[in-house]
Formats: C-alpha cells, structure tokens, sequence
C-alpha cells in the first residue's frame, strides 16, 4: 500500500510539476542567497526515498532548486488526509489522459482564471460548485446547452442559478 501511494505520489509530483511551474519562485536575483545545494538520492531520509521512488533514477540529475520543490512537495502529501490524497489521484490521471493542446489549452484557463478579479473568480468558483452538485443528467443537459452558447451568452448565465439547492458550504477554517 505504501508503495503505491509512493508511486501515485511520484506521478501526481511529475504530472502536476508543469501546473506548478507559474508557482515557482522567481529566479534570484544577483548578490542574493546563494542556489540550494543539490541533495544526492542517497542523502535523502528512508521517508522521502519512499515517497518519491518513482524519480530514483532521475534523482541525482534534477537541477537542485526542482529537488528542493519536491522535496517540500513531498512533505506536503505526507500531511494531507487520504480523501485529499484520493482527489488529487484523480486530478493526475486526468491530466495524464489530456493530450498537450487540452494541457496547454487548461494552463491558458488557469493563467487567465488567475487575472480575473476576486469577486469574478469567486463567481465562476461557486458556479462550479453548484455545477457540481447537481445530478447528472442536469449536468450533461447544461453541458449540451452551455456548448452551444456564445461567450457572452455563457457569462450571463454565471449571474443565474442553476436549478437545485445551492451547495453545503464548509465550515469556516477549512
């Protein structure tokens, strides 16, 4: 169990590193703290070794600052509780099955989603999650009909509820 937790870690760190690459930190500037040093596959604790098996082989060549990404990658997916393991599992293998016009077409949403205002991306995010909520044959209706919207016709409808109750919403913290 461990090792394919260890093995869906490594896929999900591998699939998801192109989705982070926007995330990384700039480059430092020059006179500023010097580059991480790099971190030989050997010098890694068993846990770490563990989790990110499946980069073994590429381990010593990756550039010391990617080691470092994802190494902290790593802790991160140590923490999470299995539910949230489970969905990003579920993210990976999809992004796995995109071809790379449906990965960059899906980089070039999330880039533009993030350039939105905070009160415009919260819209489209509860939109989703009404979207979400509702059954499928909702669902695949408001997708046959959504498709043959124009843009505009599709942004008014972000202002309309869908048809259902709205989504539970977590409790505060979470």
């Amino acid at each position: 169990m461990i090792r394919t937790a260890s093995l869906t870690l490594l896929l999900a760190l591998a699939a998801l590193a192109p989705l982070h690459a926007q995330d990384a930190p700039p480059p430092a500037p020059p006179g500023a703290a010097s580059a991480p040093a790099p971190r030989p596959w050997q010098s890694l604790d068993p846990a770490q070794q563990d989790i990110l098996a499946p980069l073994r082989e590429r381990w010593d060549q990756l550039p010391p600052r990617k080691q470092q990404h994802m190494l902290k990658r790593a802790e991160h997916w140590a923490t999470l509780p299995p539910d949230r393991r489970e969905e990003i599992r579920q993210r990976i293998a999809r992004w796995q099955q995109m071809s790379p016009q449906e990965r960059e077409r899906a980089r070039a949403n999330m880039r533009r989603f993030h350039q939105l205002p905070p009160e415009q991306r919260e819209r489209l995010h509860d939109a989703y999650e009404r979207f979400q909520h509702l059954p499928p044959e909702q669902r695949e209706q408001l997708l046959r009909q959504w498709h043959h919207q124009s843009i505009d016709q599709r942004l008014q409808g972000l202002d309309r509820p869908p048809p259902g109750p709205p989504p539970p919403r977590p409790p505060p913290g979470h």
